[in-house]
């Protein structure tokens, strides 16, 4: 038996990292009866069957699990965003954010293509919500190193939205990647994603990330009943006022006597943050225990 981690599945195989090479394992039948799928990121044990094959016999104990992209034990969400084409909505990163805090997974905000635009508002809101945040370019590579630093020594999963550079901040941290960059559409303002599976790369500097597809990738699967009843610690700068308020229940969304509204009255809580944790209180309303057990 091999201990090793899962950098890739692709088509119900496995390619396992024992640390001396890479396996081509298929997973034992005992997943399908219990639910369970091997993720990449998982640590797993491995049964070797010579010539570089194997089966995947164990998962080992997680730090956590994201259904879409199907990934496991991330250190750390590295959201990718855009002042410039295309533009970033707040609430996208805001939605990843509170779904990560769910997970018990630290945030980046990375805002890449700074050579074309600053993005000041995108920079102001999360500096200020006390969420970490880079400004970079791959294109000129300004705030790169920044990046390695923030990332070496833990696992992270890059994502945002399409045509932001993911694949570019990739290639740029490791140019023998070369993986396959798209351009972005001017008539649409959005790229044409090149990610097509989840794959784990090992950086140079000591890092291991994760590419996935875009933002689209985190839909209702996550978007659950946890986070429905645990939404409003999932933001992190609401925390010293949760429990001023003065009625128990409040939903902190129009409510009188609301700590956290007055907060936000006060400049304390920014204006787009407030805004996303109300859409997304609207989206989880309608969730039911029952809806959960159906799935």
């Amino acid at each position: 038996m091999a201990r090793g981690r899962i950098q890739k599945a692709l088509s119900g195989f496995y390619y396992v990292n024992t640390g001396t090479e890479v396996l081509t394992c298929r997973a034992r039948g005992k997943f399908r009866k219990t639910g369970q799928s091997p993720l990449v990121g998982d640590w797993v044990e491995v049964r070797e069957l010579g010539g570089g094959e194997g089966f995947v016999e164990e998962i080992l104990p997680r730090r956590n699990a994201f259904a879409r992209p199907a990934v496991a034990n991330i250190d750390q969400l590295v959201i990718i965003g855009s002042g410039a084409i295309p533009r970033t909505d707040p609430f996208l990163i805001d939605r990843v954010t509170a779904i990560a805090a769910l997970k018990h997974c630290d945030v980046l905000v990375v805002l890449n293509k700074c050579d074309l635009d600053p993005a000041e508002d995108l920079y102001r809101i999360y500096t200020a919500s006390g969420i970490p945040t880079l400004r970079l370019s791959a294109e000129t590579g300004d705030g790169l190193d920044r990046l390695r630093e923030a990332i070496v020594g833990k696992l992270s999963a890059f994502t945002g939205n399409s045509g932001v550079g993911k694949s570019s901040i990739l290639n740029a941290l490791e140019p023998e990647f070369r993986l396959q960059v798209g351009e972005v559409s001017d008539a649409l303002g959005r790229g044409r994603h090149t990610t097509r599976h989840v794959e784990l790369y090992h950086l140079s500097c000591g890092a291991d990330v994760v590419d996935s597809p875009g933002f689209s990738s985190f839909e209702t699967d996550e978007l659950n009943l946890e986070l429905k009843e645990h939404l409003p610690e999932t933001f992190r700068e609401f925390e010293p006022y949760l429990s001023q308020c003065r009625f128990v229940g409040c939903s902190h969304t129009k409510e009188a006597g609301c700590a956290v509204l007055d907060a936000l009255r006060s400049g304390k809580i920014q204006q787009s943050r407030h805004a996303s944790y109300v859409r997304l209180y609207e989206e989880l309303k309608p969730l039911r225990a029952w809806q959960e057990r159906k799935k």
